[in-house]
Protein backbone atom coordinates (compact mmCIF):
# COMPACT_ATOMS: atom_id res chain seq x y z
CA UNK A 1 0.00 0.00 0.00
CA UNK A 2 1.59 3.38 -0.93
CA UNK A 3 0.66 5.12 2.38
CA UNK A 4 2.91 2.20 3.87
CA UNK A 5 6.18 2.81 2.17
CA UNK A 6 6.46 6.50 3.76
CA UNK A 7 6.36 5.55 7.21
CA UNK A 8 10.01 4.71 7.97
CA UNK A 9 11.65 6.19 4.63
CA UNK A 10 14.68 7.68 6.28
CA UNK A 11 15.43 4.98 8.69
CA UNK A 12 15.33 2.30 5.63
CA UNK A 13 16.76 4.04 3.15
CA UNK A 14 20.10 5.09 5.08
CA UNK A 15 20.26 1.11 6.52
CA UNK A 16 19.73 -0.18 2.62
CA UNK A 17 22.24 2.10 1.24
CA UNK A 18 24.82 1.00 4.02
CA UNK A 19 23.93 -2.42 3.33
CA UNK A 20 24.61 -2.63 -0.14
CA UNK A 21 27.85 -0.52 0.11
CA UNK A 22 29.32 -2.92 2.51
CA UNK A 23 28.03 -5.92 0.75
CA UNK A 24 29.50 -5.21 -2.28
CA UNK A 25 32.97 -3.18 -1.15
CA UNK A 26 33.75 -4.26 2.09
CA UNK A 27 33.62 -0.64 3.79
CA UNK A 28 32.80 3.07 3.47
CA UNK A 29 33.37 6.65 4.92
CA UNK A 30 30.85 9.52 4.95
CA UNK A 31 31.90 13.40 4.30
CA UNK A 32 29.56 16.28 5.42
CA UNK A 33 28.68 18.74 3.33
CA UNK A 34 27.84 22.00 4.34
CA UNK A 35 24.76 23.61 2.82
CA UNK A 36 25.31 26.72 1.32
CA UNK A 37 22.45 29.46 0.84
CA UNK A 38 23.28 30.49 -2.06
CA UNK A 39 24.69 27.37 -3.96
CA UNK A 40 24.58 27.54 -7.75
CA UNK A 41 22.02 24.85 -8.38
CA UNK A 42 23.28 23.65 -11.63
CA UNK A 43 26.44 23.12 -10.44
CA UNK A 44 26.26 22.08 -6.70
CA UNK A 45 23.16 20.07 -5.11
CA UNK A 46 23.47 19.93 -1.50
CA UNK A 47 22.42 17.07 0.04
CA UNK A 48 19.25 16.37 2.24
CA UNK A 49 21.41 16.08 5.97
CA UNK A 50 24.44 17.23 4.23
CA UNK A 51 25.89 13.56 3.34
CA UNK A 52 27.92 12.21 0.77
CA UNK A 53 28.72 8.74 0.62
CA UNK A 54 32.45 7.81 -1.17
CA UNK A 55 32.73 4.26 -2.45
CA UNK A 56 36.13 2.35 -3.35
CA UNK A 57 36.81 2.21 -7.45
CA UNK A 58 35.71 -1.27 -7.46
CA UNK A 59 32.03 -0.18 -6.47
CA UNK A 60 32.08 3.17 -8.16
CA UNK A 61 32.82 1.84 -11.06
CA UNK A 62 29.01 0.83 -11.25
CA UNK A 63 27.81 4.10 -11.35
CA UNK A 64 28.31 6.35 -14.73
CA UNK A 65 28.33 10.22 -14.64
CA UNK A 66 25.32 12.24 -13.12
CA UNK A 67 24.01 8.80 -11.06
CA UNK A 68 23.74 8.54 -7.19
CA UNK A 69 27.01 7.72 -5.98
CA UNK A 70 30.81 9.32 -5.08
CA UNK A 71 33.81 7.42 -6.58
CA UNK A 72 36.43 7.36 -3.78
CA UNK A 73 38.75 10.45 -5.14
CA UNK A 74 42.24 9.71 -4.89
CA UNK A 75 42.86 13.74 -4.70
CA UNK A 76 41.34 16.34 -3.78
CA UNK A 77 38.43 18.84 -6.21
CA UNK A 78 39.77 21.19 -7.53
CA UNK A 79 37.76 23.35 -4.92
CA UNK A 80 39.99 21.89 -2.44
CA UNK A 81 37.29 21.33 0.38
CA UNK A 82 37.03 17.88 -0.32
CA UNK A 83 36.68 15.70 3.13
CA UNK A 84 39.25 12.86 3.68
CA UNK A 85 36.99 9.81 2.35
CA UNK A 86 39.11 7.07 3.81
CA UNK A 87 38.32 8.40 7.25
CA UNK A 88 42.38 7.60 8.46
CA UNK A 89 44.23 10.81 9.55
CA UNK A 90 46.15 11.68 6.14
CA UNK A 91 47.30 8.30 4.84
CA UNK A 92 46.70 7.79 0.93
CA UNK A 93 44.91 4.78 -0.11
CA UNK A 94 45.28 1.76 -1.96
CA UNK A 95 43.96 3.10 -4.68
CA UNK A 96 45.15 6.47 -4.69
CA UNK A 97 48.17 5.28 -4.53
CA UNK A 98 48.05 3.61 -7.73
CA UNK A 99 46.28 6.33 -9.59
CA UNK A 100 47.90 7.17 -12.63
CA UNK A 101 49.72 10.36 -12.72
CA UNK A 102 48.78 13.62 -14.11
CA UNK A 103 51.13 15.81 -16.24
CA UNK A 104 51.75 18.33 -13.18
CA UNK A 105 52.36 14.58 -10.65
CA UNK A 106 49.52 14.99 -8.81
CA UNK A 107 47.36 11.70 -8.06
CA UNK A 108 44.43 11.17 -10.79
CA UNK A 109 41.31 9.62 -9.43
CA UNK A 110 40.75 6.17 -10.44
CA UNK A 111 37.03 6.86 -11.32
CA UNK A 112 35.68 10.07 -11.98
CA UNK A 113 34.22 11.48 -8.64
CA UNK A 114 29.99 11.88 -8.91
CA UNK A 115 27.34 13.24 -6.86
CA UNK A 116 25.43 10.29 -4.36
CA UNK A 117 21.86 10.23 -4.71
CA UNK A 118 20.02 13.63 -2.71
CA UNK A 119 17.23 13.90 -0.52
CA UNK A 120 14.71 11.36 0.34
CA UNK A 121 13.31 8.53 -1.74
CA UNK A 122 10.82 5.29 -1.49
CA UNK A 123 13.48 2.91 -0.16
CA UNK A 124 12.36 0.04 -2.47
CA UNK A 125 11.80 1.61 -5.66
CA UNK A 126 12.92 3.17 -8.97
CA UNK A 127 11.31 4.90 -11.42
CA UNK A 128 12.48 4.71 -15.12
CA UNK A 129 10.99 5.93 -18.77
CA UNK A 130 11.06 3.54 -22.07
CA UNK A 131 9.32 3.69 -25.33
CA UNK A 132 6.86 0.52 -25.24
CA UNK A 133 4.60 -0.10 -22.81
CA UNK A 134 4.26 -2.56 -19.82
CA UNK A 135 5.52 -5.66 -21.88
CA UNK A 136 8.59 -3.68 -22.09
CA UNK A 137 8.66 -3.33 -18.93
CA UNK A 138 7.52 -6.62 -17.69
CA UNK A 139 10.61 -8.10 -19.08
CA UNK A 140 13.22 -5.37 -17.91
CA UNK A 141 11.49 -6.11 -14.76
CA UNK A 142 12.02 -9.57 -15.18
CA UNK A 143 15.93 -9.55 -16.22
CA UNK A 144 16.77 -7.40 -13.23
CA UNK A 145 14.60 -8.89 -10.64
CA UNK A 146 12.11 -6.44 -9.91
CA UNK A 147 8.44 -5.99 -9.49
CA UNK A 148 6.86 -4.12 -12.19
CA UNK A 149 4.38 -1.84 -9.71
CA UNK A 150 2.94 0.56 -11.99
CA UNK A 151 3.19 2.34 -15.80
CA UNK A 152 1.62 4.57 -17.43
CA UNK A 153 2.45 7.08 -20.39
CA UNK A 154 3.21 10.44 -19.70
CA UNK A 155 1.96 12.79 -21.93
CA UNK A 156 4.59 15.37 -21.26
CA UNK A 157 7.49 13.08 -21.32
CA UNK A 158 6.29 11.40 -24.40
CA UNK A 159 7.50 8.25 -22.98
CA UNK A 160 6.04 5.16 -19.97
CA UNK A 161 6.92 5.81 -17.10
CA UNK A 162 7.73 2.50 -15.16
CA UNK A 163 7.63 2.54 -11.38
CA UNK A 164 9.83 -0.81 -10.44
CA UNK A 165 9.80 -2.43 -6.65
CA UNK A 166 12.80 -3.65 -5.31
CA UNK A 167 11.88 -6.71 -3.47
CA UNK A 168 15.04 -7.98 -2.28
CA UNK A 169 16.80 -5.15 -0.20
CA UNK A 170 18.84 -3.87 -2.81
CA UNK A 171 19.68 -0.18 -2.11
CA UNK A 172 18.48 1.90 -5.14
CA UNK A 173 22.11 3.08 -5.79
CA UNK A 174 22.53 -0.08 -6.77
CA UNK A 175 19.43 -0.71 -8.51
CA UNK A 176 19.90 2.60 -10.49
CA UNK A 177 23.75 1.38 -11.54
CA UNK A 178 22.79 -2.38 -12.46
CA UNK A 179 20.07 -0.38 -14.76
CA UNK A 180 22.53 1.72 -16.34
CA UNK A 181 23.16 0.05 -19.36
CA UNK A 182 20.25 -1.29 -20.05
CA UNK A 183 19.60 0.35 -23.89
CA UNK A 184 15.76 0.09 -23.49
CA UNK A 185 15.76 2.55 -20.53
CA UNK A 186 15.83 6.16 -21.42
CA UNK A 187 15.92 8.03 -17.98
CA UNK A 188 16.88 5.90 -14.44
CA UNK A 189 15.66 7.83 -11.24
CA UNK A 190 14.82 7.48 -7.52
CA UNK A 191 11.43 7.64 -6.62
CA UNK A 192 11.79 10.87 -4.94
CA UNK A 193 9.86 12.06 -1.48
CA UNK A 194 7.97 15.62 -1.45
CA UNK A 195 6.80 17.08 1.39
CA UNK A 196 4.12 20.14 1.81
CA UNK A 197 5.01 23.38 2.84
CA UNK A 198 2.57 24.44 6.07
CA UNK A 199 4.98 26.09 8.50
CA UNK A 200 2.17 26.83 11.26
CA UNK A 201 -1.25 25.79 11.90
CA UNK A 202 -6.98 38.49 9.89
CA UNK A 203 -9.56 40.46 6.87
CA UNK A 204 -6.77 38.89 4.73
CA UNK A 205 -4.05 41.64 4.16
CA UNK A 206 -2.42 40.07 1.11
CA UNK A 207 -4.38 42.01 -1.04
CA UNK A 208 -3.40 45.23 -0.01
CA UNK A 209 0.30 44.36 0.80
CA UNK A 210 0.18 43.08 -3.25
CA UNK A 211 -1.94 46.05 -4.21
CA UNK A 212 -4.61 43.93 -5.55
CA UNK A 213 -8.50 45.66 -5.27
CA UNK A 214 -10.55 42.65 -3.21
CA UNK A 215 -13.57 43.96 -4.54
CA UNK A 216 -12.31 43.71 -8.18
CA UNK A 217 -10.42 40.50 -8.35
CA UNK A 218 -11.59 37.66 -10.76
CA UNK A 219 -9.59 35.34 -12.92
CA UNK A 220 -12.32 34.47 -14.93
CA UNK A 221 -11.91 31.97 -17.85
CA UNK A 222 -8.36 30.97 -17.05
CA UNK A 223 -7.62 27.67 -15.83
CA UNK A 224 -5.50 26.74 -12.75
CA UNK A 225 -3.75 23.58 -11.23
CA UNK A 226 -3.37 22.70 -7.68
CA UNK A 227 -1.45 19.39 -7.00
CA UNK A 228 -1.97 19.01 -3.25
CA UNK A 229 -4.20 17.10 -0.25
CA UNK A 230 -7.45 16.80 -0.98
CA UNK A 231 -9.90 19.26 -0.53
CA UNK A 232 -12.85 19.97 1.84
CA UNK A 233 -15.81 19.79 -1.48
CA UNK A 234 -18.63 21.27 0.92
CA UNK A 235 -16.30 24.03 2.93
CA UNK A 236 -18.73 27.43 1.61
CA UNK A 237 -15.44 28.88 0.19
CA UNK A 238 -14.83 26.04 -2.22
CA UNK A 239 -18.57 24.54 -2.54
CA UNK A 240 -19.07 24.19 -6.38
CA UNK A 241 -15.88 25.79 -7.28
CA UNK A 242 -13.79 22.80 -8.76
CA UNK A 243 -13.90 22.59 -12.07
CA UNK A 244 -12.40 19.29 -12.15
CA UNK A 245 -10.83 16.90 -10.15
CA UNK A 246 -7.80 14.13 -9.94
CA UNK A 247 -7.11 11.65 -7.78
CA UNK A 248 -3.39 10.51 -8.14
CA UNK A 249 -3.74 8.32 -5.29
CA UNK A 250 -7.14 6.35 -5.97
CA UNK A 251 -5.93 3.29 -3.65
CA UNK A 252 -5.41 5.29 -0.44
CA UNK A 253 -7.90 6.43 2.03
CA UNK A 254 -8.38 10.41 1.68
CA UNK A 255 -7.74 11.44 5.55
CA UNK A 256 -6.18 14.55 4.86
CA UNK A 257 -8.03 17.80 3.52
CA UNK A 258 -6.26 20.51 5.40
CA UNK A 259 -3.80 22.03 2.93
CA UNK A 260 -5.57 21.46 -0.07
CA UNK A 261 -8.52 23.84 1.20
CA UNK A 262 -6.35 26.19 2.19
CA UNK A 263 -4.33 26.49 -0.96
CA UNK A 264 -7.46 26.16 -3.17
CA UNK A 265 -9.20 28.70 -1.15
CA UNK A 266 -6.74 31.48 -1.31
CA UNK A 267 -6.25 30.57 -4.71
CA UNK A 268 -10.46 30.44 -5.44
CA UNK A 269 -12.53 30.69 -3.09
CA UNK A 270 -15.59 32.48 -2.49
CA UNK A 271 -18.81 33.92 -0.74
CA UNK A 272 -17.59 35.24 2.65
CA UNK A 273 -14.16 34.33 2.23
CA UNK A 274 -12.65 35.58 -0.98
CA UNK A 275 -9.27 34.17 -2.74
CA UNK A 276 -7.26 36.04 -4.67
CA UNK A 277 -8.52 34.87 -7.90
CA UNK A 278 -12.27 33.56 -7.36
CA UNK A 279 -13.23 33.19 -10.91
CA UNK A 280 -11.36 31.01 -11.79
CA UNK A 281 -11.66 27.34 -13.33
CA UNK A 282 -10.39 25.72 -10.65
CA UNK A 283 -8.36 22.12 -11.55
CA UNK A 284 -7.76 19.85 -8.19
CA UNK A 285 -5.36 16.84 -8.41
CA UNK A 286 -4.69 15.26 -4.57
CA UNK A 287 -1.07 14.00 -4.76
CA UNK A 288 -0.61 13.95 -1.02
CA UNK A 289 -1.60 11.83 2.16
CA UNK A 290 0.00 12.79 5.38
CA UNK A 291 1.71 15.64 3.69
CA UNK A 292 3.78 13.71 1.61
CA UNK A 293 4.14 11.85 -1.74
CA UNK A 294 6.61 10.98 -4.44
CA UNK A 295 7.71 11.39 -7.72
CA UNK A 296 5.42 8.95 -9.69
CA UNK A 297 2.43 10.33 -7.98
CA UNK A 298 3.46 14.12 -8.75
CA UNK A 299 4.13 12.81 -12.75
CA UNK A 300 0.94 11.53 -13.05
CA UNK A 301 -0.34 14.52 -11.12
CA UNK A 302 1.44 17.05 -13.41
CA UNK A 303 0.21 15.18 -16.92
CA UNK A 304 -3.05 15.34 -15.92
CA UNK A 305 -3.07 19.22 -15.03
CA UNK A 306 -1.52 19.98 -18.45
CA UNK A 307 -4.27 17.75 -20.63
CA UNK A 308 -6.70 19.24 -18.86
CA UNK A 309 -5.73 22.34 -20.15
CA UNK A 310 -3.99 24.32 -16.96
CA UNK A 311 -2.58 27.50 -17.79
CA UNK A 312 -1.17 27.73 -14.28
CA UNK A 313 0.26 25.22 -11.94
CA UNK A 314 0.18 25.80 -8.33
CA UNK A 315 2.59 23.09 -6.59
CA UNK A 316 3.15 24.03 -3.21
CA UNK A 317 5.36 21.33 -1.95
CA UNK A 318 9.24 20.77 -1.71
CA UNK A 319 11.36 17.80 -2.43
CA UNK A 320 14.77 16.85 -3.99
CA UNK A 321 15.95 17.09 -7.67
CA UNK A 322 14.73 14.28 -9.42
CA UNK A 323 15.40 14.38 -13.48
CA UNK A 324 11.88 13.07 -14.70
CA UNK A 325 9.65 15.73 -12.68
CA UNK A 326 12.44 18.49 -13.96
CA UNK A 327 11.93 17.08 -17.78
CA UNK A 328 8.05 16.58 -17.38
CA UNK A 329 8.52 20.93 -15.41
CA UNK A 330 10.32 21.97 -18.72
CA UNK A 331 7.78 20.30 -20.89
CA UNK A 332 5.07 21.79 -19.63
CA UNK A 333 6.63 25.16 -19.42
CA UNK A 334 7.62 24.69 -23.44
CA UNK A 335 3.79 24.29 -24.09
CA UNK A 336 3.03 27.62 -22.31
CA UNK A 337 1.96 26.52 -18.59
CA UNK A 338 3.30 28.52 -15.57
CA UNK A 339 4.38 27.11 -13.03
CA UNK A 340 4.41 28.34 -9.13
CA UNK A 341 6.45 26.25 -6.23
CA UNK A 342 6.66 27.29 -3.01
CA UNK A 343 10.31 28.09 -1.74
CA UNK A 344 10.40 25.68 1.01
CA UNK A 345 10.48 26.01 4.58
CA UNK A 346 13.77 24.68 6.23
CA UNK A 347 15.26 27.51 6.79
CA UNK A 348 18.73 29.64 6.00
CA UNK A 349 21.04 26.71 5.35
CA UNK A 350 18.94 24.49 3.66
CA UNK A 351 19.15 23.16 0.19
CA UNK A 352 17.61 24.24 -2.54
CA UNK A 353 13.97 23.32 -2.84
CA UNK A 354 12.47 21.36 -5.58
CA UNK A 355 10.35 22.09 -8.15
CA UNK A 356 10.84 25.68 -7.55
CA UNK A 357 14.55 25.50 -8.09
CA UNK A 358 13.65 24.25 -11.58
CA UNK A 359 14.84 26.36 -14.33
CA UNK A 360 11.19 28.78 -14.83
CA UNK A 361 9.80 27.72 -12.20
CA UNK A 362 8.28 30.94 -10.23
CA UNK A 363 9.95 30.09 -6.50
CA UNK A 364 8.07 32.15 -4.04
CA UNK A 365 9.17 32.73 -0.47
CA UNK A 366 6.58 34.19 2.41
CA UNK A 367 6.44 37.48 3.91
CA UNK A 368 4.13 38.44 6.48
CA UNK A 369 2.29 41.74 6.79
CA UNK A 370 4.91 43.85 7.90
CA UNK A 371 7.15 42.78 4.68
CA UNK A 372 9.18 40.66 6.76
CA UNK A 373 10.86 37.62 5.73
CA UNK A 374 9.55 34.48 7.58
CA UNK A 375 12.39 33.13 9.71
CA UNK A 376 11.68 29.45 8.30
CA UNK A 377 11.96 30.65 4.37
CA UNK A 378 14.81 29.03 2.56
CA UNK A 379 17.28 31.31 0.79
CA UNK A 380 19.23 31.33 -2.22
CA UNK A 381 19.51 32.55 -5.70
CA UNK A 382 16.98 30.57 -7.03
CA UNK A 383 13.96 32.52 -5.24
CA UNK A 384 11.89 34.61 -7.58
CA UNK A 385 9.17 36.40 -5.42
CA UNK A 386 8.10 37.59 -2.15
CA UNK A 387 4.30 37.01 -1.32
CA UNK A 388 2.35 37.23 1.91
CA UNK A 389 2.24 33.58 3.57
CA UNK A 390 2.53 34.69 7.11
CA UNK A 391 -0.61 34.55 9.83
CA UNK A 392 -2.86 34.72 6.41
CA UNK A 393 -6.52 33.58 6.76
CA UNK A 394 -7.64 30.64 4.64
CA UNK A 395 -10.24 28.29 4.60
CA UNK A 396 -9.44 24.89 6.25
CA UNK A 397 -11.84 22.06 6.94
CA UNK A 398 -14.59 23.63 9.33
CA UNK A 399 -13.80 27.28 9.19
CA UNK A 400 -11.08 29.68 8.65
CA UNK A 401 -7.65 29.96 10.62
CA UNK A 402 -4.74 31.64 10.27
CA UNK A 403 -1.54 30.13 8.00
CA UNK A 404 2.05 30.33 7.84
CA UNK A 405 4.61 28.81 4.79
CA UNK A 406 6.00 29.48 2.02
CA UNK A 407 2.87 27.26 0.87
CA UNK A 408 0.42 29.81 1.04
CA UNK A 409 2.55 32.55 -0.60
CA UNK A 410 2.80 30.67 -3.48
CA UNK A 411 -0.95 30.43 -3.41
CA UNK A 412 -1.04 34.18 -3.50
CA UNK A 413 1.04 34.67 -6.44
CA UNK A 414 -0.81 31.54 -8.48
CA UNK A 415 -4.31 34.02 -7.68
CA UNK A 416 -2.62 37.28 -8.69
CA UNK A 417 -1.20 36.13 -11.64
CA UNK A 418 -4.78 34.64 -12.96
CA UNK A 419 -5.60 38.00 -12.28
CA UNK A 420 -3.30 39.10 -14.37
CA UNK A 421 -4.32 36.78 -17.33
CA UNK A 422 -7.31 37.69 -17.03
CA UNK A 423 -6.78 41.05 -17.45
CA UNK A 424 -4.77 40.64 -20.93
CA UNK A 425 -1.23 39.40 -20.03
CA UNK A 426 -1.59 35.80 -21.08
CA UNK A 427 2.04 36.01 -22.12
CA UNK A 428 4.89 32.79 -22.08
CA UNK A 429 6.23 31.91 -19.50
CA UNK A 430 9.78 33.51 -19.27
CA UNK A 431 8.39 37.12 -19.95
CA UNK A 432 5.93 36.62 -17.41
CA UNK A 433 8.42 35.71 -14.63
CA UNK A 434 10.18 39.06 -15.81
CA UNK A 435 7.57 41.08 -15.97
CA UNK A 436 6.90 40.28 -12.35
CA UNK A 437 10.47 40.49 -11.43
CA UNK A 438 10.52 43.89 -13.09
CA UNK A 439 7.31 45.08 -10.97
CA UNK A 440 8.42 43.66 -7.95
CA UNK A 441 8.60 46.48 -4.90
CA UNK A 442 12.23 45.72 -3.64
CA UNK A 443 12.87 44.43 -0.22
CA UNK A 444 16.05 43.98 1.89
CA UNK A 445 19.16 44.62 -0.38
CA UNK A 446 18.87 46.97 -2.70
CA UNK A 447 18.28 44.45 -6.37
CA UNK A 448 17.59 41.19 -6.58
CA UNK A 449 18.83 38.90 -3.32
CA UNK A 450 19.01 35.72 -2.01
CA UNK A 451 15.99 36.01 0.57
CA UNK A 452 13.25 38.06 -0.98
CA UNK A 453 14.48 37.67 -4.81
CA UNK A 454 13.17 40.61 -6.91
CA UNK A 455 10.93 41.24 -4.37
CA UNK A 456 7.28 41.62 -2.89
CA UNK A 457 4.93 40.76 -6.24
CA UNK A 458 3.09 44.13 -7.55
CA UNK A 459 -0.33 43.04 -9.15
CA UNK A 460 -1.13 46.48 -9.68
CA UNK A 461 2.13 47.39 -11.64
CA UNK A 462 2.30 44.43 -13.73
CA UNK A 463 -1.13 44.90 -14.46
CA UNK A 464 -0.22 48.64 -15.80
CA UNK A 465 3.15 47.57 -17.19
CA UNK A 466 3.35 47.75 -20.99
Amino acid sequence: MIGSRYGTLAKRGIAALCFGVLLFAGSFASAQEPAAADADPATERPLAGGNVIFLPPVLAELFGPGQGAVANPAAPSAAGDQANPSGSDGAQSASAASAPLSQNGARRPVVEPVRAIAGRFVPDEVLVTLDGGAGVATEIAQQFGLELRSARVSGLLGQTVARFGIPDGRPVSIVLAQLADEGRLATRAPNHVFELQQAASLVNYAFERIALDAGAVSGEDVSVAVIDTALDPEHPALKDAVAENFDALPDMPVEDRGHGTSISGLIAGRGAFRGVAPGVRLLHARAFEAGVSSADVLLAALDWAVEQGAEIVNMSFVGPENELFDAACANAMARGVVLVAAAGNNGPGAPFGYPAAYDGVIAVTATDAEDRLMEQANRGRYIDLSAPGVDVMAPVPGGMDAVTGTSFAAAVVSGAIANLMHSGKRIEPQALSELLATTAVDLGAPGRDNDFGSGLINARAAMDAR
